[in-house]
């Protein structure tokens, strides 16, 4: 017993010194634990004599003192706890996921060194001589670091294109009058198809000048596009701003003044009647020397006015399926019939004296030749989409004067 005793107090007596020395040599307070244990040793040691005389015997207080040595040890471990310094760890939860950050700079800092990555010394970080840190490095808490954002635009005409939503009434060539370009350039801009007509709400790109939009394909090269355009490469890059000559593809370029494919001729439409050629209203076609009066027959029976005369469209266009008959809207003679490369196709001139003359446009047959006298109403032709046109009509004018010499286009529907 007295063994037991003697032990207990060196227990007791151990942690007041070396409590007593970390307190002096400023290592560390003494925490709640090791309060705890020595007021324990306090509380049990006056009372241990008298228990040793109420329960008679140490051999009945060995297996006490002994349980009472493993409580005592038990706290002290506790305590000791608080003050280790070998390797651990642990989780608090699930945490975030690593961050991205610019220049070494994560936010609310103002350089590497900043608040949020003091003491950066994770897996794989490295410091350059300069102190910066290498592309792709992490720090400890997982930041990927990245010296720069990655631009990835690529300069092209795109922001130069308007898109425009038809709209009741819309014509191809009003749009075209309206965002000053040609019919055509909105037909190649648009891919349009030669049987397609324009309906509400559809979207077209409008070009800033008249030209080509060319999306870049496959194998396609500023040298490439230069010798398909007739444009030089210099020229193209100036245009469109391209800060790099290599192309990317599905870049937009703008090529002005380039010129497309012309509206074919559909597969289906009538092969036109051969018709002897002229270059000018001489020869065996003689008009009649006086317009006899009289208003003018529909060229087109069952036709519709899909465009009215205005100043940029000197005439009047009238829609009807392809195939339809077109007519001669008054006696004359024919001075000119086949086709004509100036955006009508094949057509019919017909002069009808009193230097009054009419034309029919876009056919896809001509079915009269020059010097022929056809009477009114007689058919002179079929309803096509020849040149530029879009959809299938005959494009009608009225001229005071020679058709493209010295005469003047004017209203056809007062003659009506």
């Amino acid at each position: 017993m007295a063994r037991a005793r003697r032990g207990l107090q060196r227990l007791r007596a151990r942690p007041n010194r070396s409590t007593t020395a970390s307190i002096r040599s400023g290592a560390h307070r003494i925490s709640r634990s090791e309060r705890v244990a020595n007021r324990l040793l306090a509380l049990i040691s006056p009372r241990l004599d008298r228990l040793v005389a109420r329960v008679g015997g140490r051999e009945r207080v060995l297996p006490i003192g002994v349980a009472i040595l493993v409580l005592i040890a038990s706290v002290s471990s506790v305590a000791v706890s608080g003050t280790v310094n070998g390797a651990t760890g642990s989780t608090s939860g699930a945490g975030v996921g690593p961050r991205l950050t610019i220049g070494g700079i994560d936010a609310g800092t103002d350089s590497v060194n900043g608040p949020d990555q003091a003491g950066f010394s994770g897996v794989g970080s490295t410091t350059s001589a300069s102190g910066q840190l290498d592309l792709g490095q992490y720090l400890s808490d997982g930041t990927l670091l990245k010296p720069l954002a990655v631009d990835t635009t690529v300069s092209d005409a795109s922001a130069k294109l308007v898109t425009y939503s038809v709209k009741s009434g819309d014509t191809l060539t009003g749009i075209a009058r309206h965002f000053g370009v040609s019919m055509m350039t909105l037909w190649w801009a648009n891919d349009l198809a030669a049987k397609d007509v324009l309906h509400i709400g559809q979207k077209l790109e409008i070009p800033p000048v008249d030209g080509l939009v060319i999306v870049v394909k496959a194998g396609d090269t500023l040298d490439s596009i230069a010798a398909l355009t007739g444009m030089s490469a210099d020229q193209i890059v100036a245009y469109n701003n391209l800060t790099d000559r290599t192309l990317v593809l599905g870049q937009v370029l703008i090529v002005p003044d380039a010129r497309g494919k012309p509206i074919a001729v559909p597969a289906v439409a009538p092969r036109p009647v051969a018709a002897r050629r002229t270059t000018s209203s001489s020869g065996s076609a003689r008009p009649p020397a006086s317009y006899s009066g009289g208003t003018f027959a529909w060229p087109v029976p069952g036709g519709y006015i899909s465009q009215y005369f205005h100043a940029s469209h000197p005439a009047i266009d009238i829609a009807a399926p392809e195939g339809s008959r077109v007519l001669a809207a008054a006696a004359g003679t024919v001075i000119w019939a086949g086709w004509k490369d100036n955006g009508g196709g094949y057509q019919v001139w017909l002069a009808h004296g009193s230097g009054l003359f009419t034309t029919y446009n876009h056919m896809s047959a001509v079915l009269v030749s020059v010097g022929q006298h056809v009477g009114r109403s007689q058919q002179v032709g079929r309803v096509g989409m020849t040149g530029n046109a879009t959809g299938p009509h005959c494009h009608f004018e009225v001229w005071k004067g020679m058709v493209w010499g010295d005469g003047v286009r004017v209203n056809p529907l007062p003659y009506f």
